[in-house]
């Protein structure tokens, strides 16, 4: 089974390394009795304090295995690769390459591969509702005017 190897990190980063995207089908999520093949979470390696990421691929005619709904996490979900549907709350629309799908924590959703082929998807999950008015978009960056060094 793959695992996830950190490259580097320091006091204020951590840096690691999946694998090419055509090998996220080889890593497996175990979860409880059952184990998702395809999946792997990395907000764990990367010490994140604040969200989650995981991979995903699905083989042709593949779902997600079950509706599930978060508690307090919304979701965003990058498709990467290939085309499908997606479900939240009964509704059911086409997903494909470059589509992008937020769903708040009570969504209840669910993913299928429909197209000719593997589907490689990217979720961040974070927590609903966590930007106040006083937060711009960009997050609250400050330009240090340092000069790079490489």
């Amino acid at each position: 089974m793959k695992t996830v190897k950190t490259t580097t990190e320091g006091k204020n980063f951590t840096a690691v390394n999946i694998g090419k995207l055509s090998e996220v089908k080889d890593y497996v999520l175990p979860l409880g009795d059952i184990e998702i093949p395809g999946k792997v979470f990395v907000g764990q390696a990367l010490q994140a304090t604040g969200s989650e990421v995981s991979f995903q691929t699905l083989v042709l005619g593949q779902d997600s295995g079950f509706l599930h709904t978060h508690k307090t996490h919304e979701e965003l979900y990058f498709i990467l690769k290939g085309e499908g549907e997606y479900q939240v709350d009964g509704e059911v629309f086409p997903v494909s390459e470059g589509s992008i799908v937020r769903v708040a924590p009570a969504g209840k959703r669910a993913l299928k591969n429909t197209g000719e082929g593997e589907m490689l998807m990217l979720c961040i999950q974070y927590k609903a509702d966590s930007f106040g008015e006083n937060d711009s978009p960009a997050g609250d960056g400050v330009i240090l005017g340092d000069k790079l060094t490489w």
